[in-house]
């Protein structure tokens, strides 16, 4: 993490700004040339709160204390008597969020944890097709995202990031898995820059950035709306709020799919892997190969694991989707993508009166 990135930065909980302490710091070799990075440290909050940098990637979930207790207990003598105080005096929502996100975390970290940089597409797209998709999504282009701030809200594997930022914009990816610490490995752009967090709790400056993009992942989520109003603050007057959705189908397949995850989707994430692995990866690849689809079978079973194994999957229709720009005071809201499972839809924020 480099230490211009902090300015983005506050308490997921009080919003107040977070002051560092560094620990350990080591060099990284950008596409520009070798950079210093914070590799360890630690950021505390104006009051009760505190979260570690590990691997050079800030952990800023309500639950990091927890998730991260060891390297905390090492590293911060007062770890003990923090951690009593935050219970003592935010139990409820310490206990909320470690029920809401412990099997979705569990989920995508497996998912992305399948997929091989060097040779894996995402979602069948690599490189500029890829940023080509992004730029349809989000109605820009290369030349209008130079200077530009962007926080991908469920950046995944990171890959598309590398992308926006070679256009000359700075851009912030945030995961609740731990997907987000090989993005950051393979991260070769100084301008792009990784966070572990909660699409619910965004630990980012409200009304900062030009674009807030989020593909595939309010609808992951207990509650598509609640996600979406947590996280569309951070758009300033003026910048633009990108989200793609499922969308009802009528395919009596794809129903009956979404049927059986309600029960697959309720076992341990392992052995849900090796179901799927056993059962319907072997339909769905010579499926696919009858097809001509190109997907190698590393990403076939991303595929079906993006399907089955999130503990929600939402589907949302247009109008629904428009309503909530709606009731934001966001202008200019359309729908800019749209395919076999989903669609994507923009709206511009308005300054509220």
């Amino acid at each position: 993490m480099l230490e211009k990135h902090l300015s983005f930065l506050v308490c997921p909980v009080t919003r107040s700004k977070l002051r560092l302490q560094k620990i350990s710091v080591k060099t990284k070799t950008f596409s520009d040339g070798d950079k210093e990075i914070i590799s360890e440290g630690i950021l505390f909050a104006d009051k009760d709160w505190f979260f570690p940098i590990i691997d050079g990637v800030p952990r800023l979930l309500v639950e990091s204390f927890l998730d991260y207790e060891e390297f905390l207990k090492r590293n911060h003598s007062d770890y003990e008597s923090r951690k009593t105080h935050l219970y003592k005096n935010y139990s409820e929502l310490i206990q909320q969020v470690i029920k809401k996100n412990k099997r979705t975390k569990k989920s995508f970290e497996m998912e992305w944890g399948l997929f091989n940089y060097d040779k894996d597409k995402t979602w069948e797209l690599k490189g500029e097709d890829l940023l080509e998709r992004f730029l349809k999504e989000t109605d820009e282009t290369k030349k209008s995202l130079n200077g530009k701030l962007i926080f991908d809200a469920g950046c995944g594997n990171g890959q598309l990031n590398q992308y926006i930022a070679r256009c000359g914009a700075t851009v912030v990816g945030m995961d609740l898995s731990k997907s987000v610490e090989r993005a950051n490995t393979n991260n070769k752009e100084e301008n792009a820059f990784f966070l572990q967090a909660d699409v619910q709790y965004p630990p980012l400056e409200f009304e900062k950035f030009d674009i807030v993009h989020s593909s595939g992942v309010l609808i992951c989520t207990n509650n598509s709306e609640f996600t979406f109003s947590r996280i569309e603050p951070c758009v300033k007057v003026s910048g633009k709020m990108s989200v793609w959705l499922y969308h009802p189908r009528k395919n009596l397949i794809h129903n009956f799919f979404n049927f059986l995850r309600r029960f697959t989707s309720k076992l341990p994430i392992k052995v849900q892997y090796y179901l799927y692995l056993f059962t319907l990866f072997p339909i769905s690849y010579v499926v696919k190969k009858i097809k001509c689809n190109k997907q190698n079978a590393r990403e076939m079973m991303i595929a079906i694991m993006d399907w089955f194994s999130p503990e929600f999957r939402w589907e949302h229709t247009h109008e629904e989707a428009t309503s909530w720009f709606s009731k934001r005071n966001y202008k200019d809201v359309k729908v800019t993508t749209t395919d076999t499972f989903g669609f994507n839809i923009i709206g511009t924020r308005s300054r509220n009166d």
